[in-house]
């Protein structure tokens, strides 16, 4: 059994290395383990409890402008997005929590296919473009990712790079290719494969993607986005942030590594969706739907285009990091809605099966 503290509570990497883990035999001590978070055990009386399992350095710069812009305290608990999940499934209606902020959309599916999110005000889902958020309004997009490939620029040229994410299984990239299947951001690419081609095609595709990775399975995208820059192994798959926080740490002359997207409308050319919602149990609804107002407000889209998220807002009108390409420039599969990236169970079922989960 893992230290759940420790996974609950840590930074981004630690968490990320249990997020396959079984969560229906671990759900029943999540409660007791999130008291042992830095970030305090029960609702402020007159503020918001936040379960964040988004970067947490961006989480708290829009959480300081909120605090500052509305008087109203928000007590953050970092952790993973799939565990907070599982905890808020357990706690029920007991659950301490306001808001749930996430990375990826499926683990709001997945509440809100419960019924454990309320409804977001109109003028909030307004403020983003529809198929951003949960069609049955209980949740709102924030901001956007795409997948891609990062490569290093000295072991492979442009001219060998694949065209589709179904090229990884090809034995040319035995041994060359590295992916860590644990982050949720594998999950709607995983999701996606099993759409456009079917369960079985995607598990004989996972297997091929595993079998080539061999060794270079990693924790998380940032050791994979390193391994590649460093030249250990020559491709991996992630979404497009991490490059651009790497390059970002290195300076912009420093990289041995660059991006490639798939071709327009490949399947492995995913539209990532990271939004938030107000649990129905929340016993500071208004305040909750203030935080979620001011996420989507220029306010807090223009904080998370200018801290080191490198994510796209979705609110019109405001641009993104300057060293982004724009996001109308990218052609990820327009089927990729987010209903069909649906709740992650599926993903997770195909990575089992695999036995990379």
């Amino acid at each position: 059994m893992p230290n759940l503290s420790v996974a609950m509570c840590g930074g981004k990497r630690v968490r990320k290395a249990w997020r396959v883990i079984g969560m229906v035999a671990v759900s029943g001590v999540l409660a007791a383990s999130a008291a042992a978070c830095g970030a305090g055990g029960g609702a402020a009386a007159n503020g918001l409890v936040l379960y964040n399992g988004q970067h947490e350095q961006t989480t708290q710069a829009l959480v300081s402008a909120f605090e500052k812009q509305t008087g109203i305290d928000v007590t953050v608990r970092n952790g993973d997005e799939d565990t907070f999940v599982a905890q808020i499934m357990q706690e029920g209606s007991r659950s301490p929590a306001d808001v749930l902020y996430t990375e990826n959309s499926p683990a709001l599916m997945k509440l809100s296919g419960q019924h454990l999110l309320t409804s977001v005000t109109g003028r909030t889902l307004a403020a983003v473009p529809s198929r951003t958020s949960s069609s049955a309004g209980d949740w709102a997009g924030v901001s956007a990712r795409v997948s891609a490939l990062v490569y290093n620029t000295l072991a492979v040229p442009p001219s060998r790079l694949p065209a589709s994410i179904m090229d990884l299984a090809s034995p040319a990239w035995a041994g060359k290719l590295g992916i860590a299947p644990g982050e949720t951001d594998f999950q709607p690419i995983i999701t996606s494969v099993a759409d456009s081609y079917g369960p079985v095609a995607a598990l004989t595709w996972l297997k091929a993607v595993k079998s080539n990775a061999a060794s270079h399975i990693y924790q998380d995208n940032e050791t994979l986005t390193s391994e590649v820059n460093s030249g250990q192994v020559q491709i991996g798959l992630i979404d497009h942030y991490y490059w651009y926080r790497l390059r970002a740490q290195l300076g912009a002359a420093a990289p041995h590594s660059a991006l490639h997207f798939f071709a327009d409308g490949d399947p492995g050319y995913v539209l990532d969706v990271s939004g938030a919602g107000a649990l129905a149990s929340s016993k500071h609804q208004a305040a909750a739907q203030k935080f979620l107002a001011f996420l989507v407000s220029p306010a807090g889209q223009q904080i998370i285009a200018h801290t080191d998220s490198y994510e796209f807002p979705l609110r019109a009108g405001v641009a993104a990091h300057p060293g982004l390409p724009p996001l109308s420039s990218l052609h990820p599969d327009a089927g990729d809605t987010i209903a069909r990236l649906g709740d992650g169970s599926e993903a997770l079922q195909l990575l089992q099966q695999a036995q990379l989960g």
